[in-house]
């Protein structure tokens, strides 16, 4: 259950999710980070708003976000990859 669906934001799901992974990255949780990579693609995300969340968690998180933030740059392919870019 992702946090749009807990009721106890008013954001997106798509929004919630770019956010969420900004905090994934910034908290070094690999397995949350492909997670919502893959929930931001399924709720709308496009290529460059997942990159731009990623950049903004690297420049906020330091030298060790960058680690994490290529990993899911390296899910968000992977997915793109398996399902195709959304519309």
């Amino acid at each position: 259950m992702g946090l749009e669906d807990s009721g106890r934001t008013k954001e997106s799901p798509q929004r919630a999710e770019l956010m969420s992974l900004a905090i994934a990255i910034v908290v070094h949780c690999e397995g949350c980070i492909a997670c919502h990579v893959h929930d931001a693609l399924d709720h709308g995300a496009s290529r460059e708003e997942v990159a731009e969340t990623v950049g903004v968690a690297v420049m906020m998180g330091g030298g060790p976000s960058v680690v994490y933030g290529s990993l899911a740059l390296e899910a968000l392919e992977q997915f793109l990859a398996q399902d195709g870019p959304k519309p």
